[in-house]
């Protein structure tokens, strides 16, 4: 098995950085990633950035106090080569205000879009340059100071190849004819990385499995998940370090049952919950307590589809098989060719041409054109089908019929 000799260059100097951005200048194109420590920290930052260019590799670190901005200005108008580019440069917008101006070459949508079963970097390293790679070091806490030699090989190891494998991925697109597939599914994912989501408040505490969960319930839930979030951030921990949201149900749901018991009847506490931050806990717990009954969450029941859109079943599940059908006449995944949402979307948005079906579905245009040929089969089936049972409607019955006459009698 082959081994690729590297060496990389840790900056952490002005001096340094000022060398690199002058080298940075004559390059086309860069390999990027970042490693954060979301997994650590409530408050998460990038913490080491690394590029490769012209077979050299560098780890640049955010957290030595060196001034970025002249590197990312220049990193800003390259071509930029990110596996998974939707977290970094999500990143490195919040730490930095980072807005990419040039291309981004993402290698796992290229992966997804040439079909590929697995589409991890590692995946992708072993199919193009028969290496294996190590990912020990993923998971550590990259804010703390220094870097051991695990993380500083794990690091540089995540762009060192990249160049190599996006030539050869173009290669293989080219010739399928999907780079421009490509290229439109890499400007709306930098689209979508320009901005934040805003969420409405009262559905940030709402975690996963509280569908049967009372009203009064649902008022512990609530309580409890604004105290765990304070302690996250007054601790700069992340919240499931605190206490785990299956923990929260149970204390919230044990609570609520159990209004005047101690909290640990719950079952047993993390011991870091303790002192101030119990007693915190138990305040949180009697405030759910006394909440009257008119200020308890309303419980948010999920609409059925069928009562909104009772005839489209039928239309939906058609477009499923064909999108399905496509998908593997390409080689690509259903999901990669118009994902679940999306078709019922464009169904139940009526949409009836190709920019139709880009508005409702929401739908980049080289896979709505991929469709539209079946979404226009299935819409003349659903007109003719709805035709008739007018018709039927429309028909005379019997008894509304006019008196027969009898034309015997003249």
């Amino acid at each position: 098995m082959p081994k690729l000799e590297t060496t990389f260059q840790y900056i952490d100097t002005e001096s340094g950085l000022n060398t690199l951005i002058t080298r940075l200048g004559q390059a086309e194109r860069i390999a990027l990633d970042t490693e954060a420590d979301s997994l650590h920290h409530y408050f998460e930052k990038v913490c080491l950035i690394q590029i490769s260019f012209d077979g050299n590799d560098y780890l640049i670190d955010p957290l030595s106090k060196i001034d970025l901005s002249g590197v990312l200005d220049v990193l800003s108008t390259k071509v930029l080569i990110i596996h998974g580019a939707d977290y970094d440069l999500r990143m490195l917008r919040t730490s930095f205000g980072f807005q990419p101006q040039g291309e981004i070459f993402d290698t796992m949508l290229a992966a997804q879009i040439l079909g590929y079963e697995h589409f991890g970097l590692a995946a992708l390293i072993q199919r193009y340059l028969d290496t294996t790679v190590t990912k020990q070091g993923q998971k550590s806490d990259w804010s703390v100071r220094p870097l051991s030699p695990m993380q500083l090989d794990y690091a540089y190891t995540d762009t060192r190849f990249l160049e190599v494998i996006a030539n050869r991925m173009t290669a293989e697109m080219d010739k399928v004819g999907r780079c421009d597939w490509h290229r439109e599914t890499c400007q709306s994912m930098v689209l979508a990385t320009a901005h934040d989501t805003i969420r409405d408040p009262d559905d940030l505490w709402r975690i996963k499995h509280i569908g049967q969960l009372t009203r009064q319930q649902l008022g512990y839930l609530r309580e409890l998940w604004h105290w765990r979030d304070q302690e996250a951030r007054q601790a700069d921990r992340p919240p499931f370090k605190i206490l785990h949201n299956q923990h929260l149900f149970t204390l919230a749901t044990w609570t609520a049952e159990n209004p005047d018991q101690p909290v640990t009847g719950a079952g047993p506490l993390p011991r870091h919950i303790n002192g101030k931050r119990l007693e915190l806990l138990k305040t949180a717990v009697q405030k759910a307590a006394a909440l009257p009954e008119a200020e308890w969450p309303e419980i948010k029941k999920r609409v059925r589809s069928k009562e909104v859109f009772p005839d489209d079943t039928k239309d939906i599940d058609a477009l499923r098989e064909e999108c399905a059908r496509i998908a593997k006449s390409l080689g690509i995944t259903a999901s990669v060719l118009a994902p679940r949402a999306a078709v019922k979307s464009v169904i139940r948005g009526d949409a009836r041409t190709i920019e139709d079906i880009i508005t409702h579905g929401p739908l980049l245009s080289w896979q709505a054109t991929l469709i539209e040929p079946a979404v226009t089969r299935i819409m003349t089936i659903r007109d003719e089908r709805e035709r008739a049972m007018n018709a039927a409607t429309d028909a005379p019955t019997p008894s509304s019929l006019p008196p027969a006459v009898d034309v015997s009698a003249s």
